[in-house]
């Protein structure tokens, strides 16, 4: 019913549907890319449409013909859609922020650790700034994707990014892209920090570090390892260990740790580096074999499994989750957005729920993030040319 709206993601030629819950009326206009309309408990939003408005409109109302809902439906539906076809409506100021609800584009498929912090953070936003806020995973291109998405909207605070660090790091020295991370998008706040976790299929017989390692060495290129993505954080940190470790093993990547920790347990991967809060579940259920975290010290809800730094001295690769803006956002949303991000850390839903997962917080203010991110740029630059990591 009205009270009950479900969003509707208008890609190509089919439709996705979430359900969400959203009330009210709230319009925003065709920015020359994608339209988006909020009306009477409903969403629906296209991606990049074609030069030809009129076969835009006939494809929307094609669209809304499909939904089965009261009849008066129609009525606000088409008081919202003309205005953003003929350009009478505009964007919010930012001195009404948020006009409607946010959408949280993620950079990873489900179940990952930046989709779960996503998660944990949504409701409270949504909460403090009386609009929902929407996860809305776009993986691929070791979050490339969620980030063009994100670097070509609109600068209103509307539509938000939540990135993996090495994102807006390393993907720089990696990747090609078709936008600048430092120009075109705005770093806001750290939503967690998170050790990662070598972990094994239970098939695997190694039991230590050692005994993987000369597992490893014994069948150079016979061992498969997985990640998020090519360039992700946890591919980085599995190069890293074959480096120290002076191993053959062969990568496979993945649309997101999700996907690589399903791959690990069936078996289609024998080891898997990811964050803690992707795999802390599977772990306490038996499903895989932790073998070593990667932080300097061991994690607090895995106090019995050992560091790598133990084997390895001074082995280090923990991963952070921000929420990031497009490059030109006024200074006061992406306050309003560090403030009430800071306000929703600071509960004891939001601690408890970090806690649970391993995820440790960190208060860094956007310029401070932005200095962070200028210097591990600087950094995953030296270690990929040292280590030679390339994309294929």
């Amino acid at each position: 019913m009205l009270g009950e709206a479900f969003a509707l993601s208008v890609l190509a030629d089919h439709v996705r549907v979430y359900p969400e819950k959203f009330t009210g009326f709230t319009l925003t206009r065709f920015d020359g890319e994608r339209i988006t309309v909020w009306t009477a408990g409903m969403i629906l939003e296209s991606d990049k449409l074609g030069p030809d408005r009129r076969n835009n409109k006939n494809k929307m109302m094609s669209i809304y013909k499909n939904i089965k809902e009261e009849r008066n439906m129609k009525r606000y539906f088409f008081a919202a859609l003309l205005p953003v076809f003929f350009g009478i409506a505009g964007p919010a100021t930012s001195a009404e922020y948020p006009t409607r609800p946010v959408r949280m584009v993620v950079s990873f498929a489900p179940g990952g650790g930046v989709d779960t912090t996503s998660r944990i953070y949504a409701p409270k936003l949504s909460e403090y700034m009386g609009q929902h806020w929407v996860v809305d995973n776009r993986a691929g291109a070791a979050g490339n994707i969620a980030s063009e998405i994100v670097a070509g909207s609109s600068p209103d605070g509307h539509t938000v990014l939540v990135a993996l660090d090495t994102q807006l790091s390393a993907n720089p020295s990696l990747y090609k892209l078709p936008f600048s991370v430092e120009k075109d998008l705005q770093p806001v706040v750290i939503l967690a920090v998170s050790d990662q976790v070598l972990v094994l299929n239970n098939n695997v017989a190694a039991r230590t570090v050692k005994e993987f390692v000369a597992l490893a060495k014994q069948k150079p290129g016979a061992l498969r390892h997985g990640s998020a993505a090519l360039g992700s954080s946890n591919h980085l940190a599995a190069e890293l260990f074959k480096k120290v470790a002076g191993t053959d093993i062969l990568h496979v990547p993945y649309k997101g740790a999700g996907p690589a920790v399903t791959a690990l347990i069936s078996g289609e991967i024998q080891m898997n580096i990811s964050s803690t809060a992707s795999t802390i579940g599977h772990i306490q259920a038996g499903r895989v074999r932790p073998l070593a975290t990667t932080g300097l010290k061991r994690s607090k809800v895995l106090p019995n499994v050992a560091t790598v730094a133990e084997t390895y001295p001074n082995f280090e690769a923990i991963q952070w989750y921000a929420l990031v803006v497009p490059g030109k956002t006024p200074k006061n949303i992406v306050d309003r957005i560090y403030r009430d991000s800071i306000k929703a850390m600071n509960t004891p839903e939001v601690q408890a729920a970090m806690d649970k997962l391993g995820l440790q917080q960190d208060r860094a203010t956007p310029e401070q993030l932005r200095v962070r991110i200028k210097k591990e740029t600087a950094q995953w630059s030296g270690i990929i040319k040292e280590t030679g990591i390339k994309l294929n």
